[in-house]
């Protein structure tokens, strides 16, 4: 009796309201969905790219425990509010934002000047109140990165006279959580629906947040399909010739190193060659004709352009 598998569904929404998502995915296999909603969870949290201040420098300011006349909060409690702000960083550049007050005023993020790349989610985050006639300059530099990382790790250089390093929070999502219930396919009553909450910062959606990391699981996963092919060569013969035990003979003794997607090939010939696991000149040559054509993507023509790309390092396919 042939085995039907039951695939998951697409993700559906079930709700979105502001920074918040909730969304559903079916038809699990039994106890796939605590599998596939850990692991989502864990990409979320730690590999979605953010930005975040990583340095500041405020004008007659040396050090996070300083004063500033007619300033009503403390250095420190500042850098805490600059912590609260949630930028977005259009690009892979580092910027720098300026903030730039005279007071009496109330000052939020909203105040910052800000360049093209530079956006921020929630102007309206509480920055410092300026009670008096004073006036407060601040410089700070906006970076790109993921999860968490503390100012020991960013300032590896010794950073300049009256720069205070901060702990960086990259990480764009605020709370995500799972659950998993079970649902009725055919027959069977122990499948399992997925139901995952996801809560940003307003700097991407919740809907981008699980599109993403589902991408990102993709790739991992990819990358990690088939086995590493061995580029030992096997056996030489004399004049430099390189032959293994299926007849392929070799002028040279790197060509079997080279990889398969700086041969002379189709784009997606050789996506189905690296989706096969089959990444190297030494690997291709092991496989016949035969054997090729029973990958997805690969009929008569392509094992015909593989054959004369080989040929051009001296290398043939495996006899049959």
């Amino acid at each position: 009796m042939e085995h039907q598998v039951t695939l998951p569904s697409k993700p559906r929404v079930v709700s979105e309201e502001g920074l918040q998502g909730v969304y559903e995915i079916d038809s699990l296999y039994p106890g796939y969905g605590h599998t596939l909603g850990n692991s989502l969870r864990r990409i979320i949290l730690s590999s979605l790219p953010g930005a975040s201040i990583t340095s500041v420098k405020i004008e007659d300011v040396s050090h996070e425990f300083a004063t500033v006349e007619g300033m009503r909060e403390t250095v420190m409690e500042v850098l805490l509010n600059l912590k609260r702000v949630h930028f977005a960083l259009h690009g892979d550049e580092a910027q720098t934002v300026r903030l730039s007050v005279k007071g009496p005023k109330e000052v939020t993020a909203a105040d910052f000047s800000l360049p093209s790349q530079v956006t921020i989610a929630n102007g309206t985050q509480h920055i410092l109140s300026m009670t008096g006639k004073g006036s407060f300059e601040l410089e700070a530099t906006i970076e790109r990165g993921l999860g968490y990382v503390p100012r020991e790790v960013l300032t590896k250089e010794k950073v300049d006279i009256g720069t205070i390093a901060l702990d960086a929070t990259f990480t764009p999502i605020r709370r995500v959580n799972y659950e998993v219930e079970n649902m009725r396919v055919g027959d069977r009553t122990d499948f399992n629906r997925l139901r995952i909450l996801i809560e940003t910062n307003g700097t991407i959606g919740p809907r981008e947040a699980l599109e993403s990391s589902i991408e990102i699981m993709i790739h991992q996963l990819k990358s990690v399909i088939g086995f590493q092919e061995s580029e030992e060569e096997t056996s030489s013969s004399s004049n430099g010739m390189m032959m293994d035990d299926s007849g392929v003979i070799d002028g040279s003794k790197d060509a079997g190193k080279t990889k398969v997607e700086d041969l002379v090939l189709g784009a997606r010939i050789i996506t189905a060659l690296t989706d096969a696991g089959i990444k190297t000149v030494a690997g291709l040559s092991r496989k016949s004709a035969g054997a090729l054509k029973e990958l997805d993507g690969i009929g008569d023509k392509a094992v015909t352009e593989i054959e004369e790309a080989l040929s051009t390092l001296g290398v043939t396919l495996k006899g049959e």
